[in-house]
């Protein structure tokens, strides 16, 4: 009785602040809410400022999600200081009363309207995308390429959010989510650990769109940052044979061996990549190339890379037009996906591997910060300082996150 007391009394509280849209949300005392939240706002390009917020109510479908731990990714660094490929209100995200941050997981601490799929106290990993569920690409399953992308605003709204792109991101203590965009992780995973299970699912995704079934084929991975290094890692978990990543940072390929690379390359040191690539694989191409560092010329070496009939998947948003030599992937054969974020479903079967310790994805976190001092660990993620490579910030640092409903 005591709890469905309290029960009723957290509602009234939320119900007071908007009755139309707490109508049938769930919560806990063992969760108690408050009315506003620290979250940071992007002003002019760079400039971040802790502000108090209200906290989001959960809609049908929805859950709120007190965000304990999220990671800093390069597209937030572009957002932050550049706009793209954010869209917020239709255009630039600056002074618009933005919150970014899109790498995040937390407890489940709220549940709108007819939610019964996941529980009070549960923690997941929360993906970037929730397609509108009706255009074409959301009924195959491409939600991250849904036609109703940014259109949820006013008369326009479809349902569709990509958090940290076209709405509230994660650099805040609590945000709302569609309940298809989470995925449930063990009290055994550590949060920083949590906040790169979507990297993995990125690299999950671009394995799945290249084949799947990946045993016995052969991959080269181009760039080893967060995404590479988790491609590495979940193309040797599902058999990959060589695994080859290609880079020009030592720590970083360093590290690629140790997630499960048969053999690295640092093309600062070697006059001809590919020529390379194809000598580690008895002479011949590979099956896969997975490329994950944007660099100008990296499609056309992997295109160079790949077999005849090989595929090529490109992971990573290029900085400015690139010249490709369409004639030799024509010639060849050459199949060429690209891939946004972390779709179809994709996340899950690379929470699955991480549960299951096929590798070890904190091997890429480097450093952890409070959420106050989020523009430090900006800065560390921006610069590399001390070689950052994934730079995770704690909303509610150390405190234990492994509360559940129990």
């Amino acid at each position: 009785m005591r709890g469905h007391q309290a029960d009723q009394g957290s509602k009234r509280l939320l119900r007071e602040r908007n009755v139309k849209a707490t109508a049938g949300v769930t919560i806990s005392e063992d969760f108690p809410i408050p009315d506003t939240m620290r979250a940071w706002v992007l002003g002019d390009p760079g400039q971040l400022t802790l502000k108090d917020k209200p906290v989001p109510v959960p809609k049908r479908a929805e859950v709120l999600v007190r965000i304990d731990a999220v990671a800093i990714c390069a597209t937030d660094l572009e957002i932050i200081y550049h706009g793209p490929p954010a869209s917020i209100q239709g255009g630039l995200p600056f002074n618009k009363n933005f919150t970014p941050g899109h790498e995040y997981m937390g407890t489940v601490v709220a549940l709108g309207p007819g939610v019964d799929e996941y529980r009070i106290g549960q923690r997941v990993a929360v993906e970037i995308h929730a397609g509108c569920g009706q255009c074409k690409r959301c009924r195959e399953g491409m939600y991250t390429s849904c036609h109703n992308y940014g259109l949820n605003y006013g008369d326009v709204d479809k349902g569709h959010r990509a958090n940290g792109f076209t709405t509230d991101g994660g650099f805040c203590e609590y945000q709302v989510n569609n309940i298809n965009t989470l995925v449930a992780i063990n009290d055994e995973m550590t949060d920083e650990e949590g906040t790169l299970v979507v990297t993995a699912g990125t690299a999950m995704y671009a394995l799945t769109e290249l084949g799947g079934l990946v045993a016995g084929e052969s991959v080269v991975v181009t760039g080893p940052g967060p995404i590479g290094l988790m491609a590495v890692a979940v193309a040797k978990a599902l058999g990959a044979q060589p695994v080859i990543l290609t880079g020009t940072r030592d720590n970083r390929l360093q590290i690629g061996k140790k997630l499960g690379a048969d053999a690295v390359i640092n093309i600062r040191e070697t006059p001809d990549v590919v020529a390379e690539v194809r000598k580690l694989n008895c002479g011949r191409g590979v099956d896969y190339v997975v490329e994950c560092s944007a660099a100008t010329r990296a499609i056309n070496d992997a295109v160079r890379m790949v077999n005849r009939g090989g595929k090529v998947c490109l992971a990573a948003f290029a900085h400015e037009e690139v010249p490709v030599d369409v004639a030799h992937i024509v010639r060849n054969n050459i199949y060429v996906y690209g891939i946004r974020g972390e779709g179809k479903s994709a996340t899950h079967r690379a929470e699955a591997y991480m549960r299951q310790k096929r590798f070890d994805a904190t091997l890429i976190h480097t450093h952890t910060f409070p959420l106050d001092d989020l523009p430090t660990a900006i800065r560390y993620a921006k610069d590399r300082v001390e070689d950052a490579i994934k730079v995770v910030v704690k909303a509610k640092a150390g405190a234990t996150q492994k509360i559940a409903a129990e």
